[in-house]
């Protein structure tokens, strides 16, 4: 049997278009209102809704956090057309488990749901194996290493979900952008490159490889016609399009993984700049955190060496020289001397 979609979308058109696209793999519910959406959720199961944020009468929003306050179980994914970030917070902390912004691809949107049902499933599993626990307590000696096994293959199991989750959120704003192809996987390289040159840790290494990828999940949240558009921002433009960092430290808090928490660290500081004209806190020197500070020495270097709407890409050795003005200013001296050294196997990455 499929997993069934409630989508509550009061606009006709949005809703028969994300309707065909979800019929494909899943049993599709309509609701235009708050009302008509409680109707259908008493009538049967309904594994995830597709919840509009500006419904007429009781808005998406309160009727998520009322549904959720009674049935935990439900995957919500909430939908807006308004441009503001403090809705990704509100419903990031009401427990969405995903946020897409009108007009949204046939991608997006088939990307989001998957994560989302693919989060629930997990979740309900390690909430299964806590009751098996909780039915066990009492249970011989040679059970009890079963039972611990078995908590910690559900605690494993819900934490590879989450960075899946995040992983794929990160791959998504990628497939957004089509213009910086694969900067995500060149970020983790070049964090991780710079990151064994200064002879961290290397466990510290492994992980930047993968939380470096999550630099700009944040901008899940950023419209299309900021993130793609060609020509200078205005001012409102780029107070929206540097919000990435602030939503992209909300989406990541609150785990218990170590790779999750160095992700948001780099989410959060990765626009900082060493003299303290960074965002979005301002921080400078030490303050950054040397993950942030290798994070934005990898982040601009990708970005001057590919091709972008508005300029071609440059030479490795002309980028090299320019982000040398920014020493000390912009760029943590030995994190960019690092790289610098390191220019033969930039190279190698460029052609990768």
């Amino acid at each position: 049997m499929k997993p069934s979609v409630l989508i509550i979308e009061d606009d006709a058109v949005a809703r028969a278009f994300a309707g065909r696209i979800l019929s494909q793999r899943y049993e599709v519910a309509f609701a235009a209102d708050a009302h008509e959406a409680r109707g259908k959720l008493i009538g049967g199961p309904i594994d995830l809704v597709l919840c509009d944020i500006h419904l007429p009468g009781e808005n998406g929003m309160d009727l998520v956090e009322s549904m959720l306050s009674r049935r935990d179980e439900i995957a919500v994914v909430m939908v807006t057309s308004d441009e503001d970030p403090g809705l990704v917070d509100k419903a990031f902390g009401l427990g969405a488990y995903g946020y897409l912004v009108k007009p949204y691809r046939e991608g997006d949107l088939l990307i989001t749901v998957s994560n989302a049902m693919r989060r629930k499933q997990l979740e309900a599993e390690a909430r299964a194996h806590e009751r098996e626990l909780e039915q066990h307590v009492i249970a011989k000696s040679l059970e009890a290493e079963r039972i611990r096994q078995l908590l910690r293959h559900s605690q494993e199991s819900l934490e590879r979900s989450r960075l899946e989750t995040v992983h794929k959120l990160s791959l998504a704003v990628e497939m957004r952008d089509q213009v910086t192809g694969h900067h995500v996987s060149r970020m983790g390289a070049y964090c991780e490159e710079i990151a064994r040159r200064i002879k961290l840790s290397g466990e510290i290494c492994e992980s930047i490889a993968l939380a470096g990828q999550m630099h700009d999940i944040g901008k899940v949240a950023v419209p299309d016609h900021i993130l793609l558009k060609a020509g200078p921002l205005t001012r409102e433009e780029r107070e929206q399009m540097q919000a990435h960092a602030e939503i992209g430290r909300k989406i990541l808090q609150g785990s218990e993984s170590p790779l999750l928490q160095l992700a948001e660290t780099i989410a959060w500081t990765h626009h900082e700049r060493i003299d303290g004209s960074g965002y979005p806190r301002g921080l400078s020197g030490d303050e950054i955190p040397i993950a942030g500070r290798i994070a934005a020495v990898a982040d601009v270097f990708d970005a001057l060496t590919r091709d972008r709407p508005y300029r071609r890409a440059m030479p490795v050795h002309a980028a090299a020289e320019l982000m040398s003005e920014g020493r000390g200013k912009h760029f943590d001296p030995l994190v960019l001397d690092t790289l610098m050294s390191g220019i033969p196997a930039a190279e190698a990455h460029e052609h990768a």
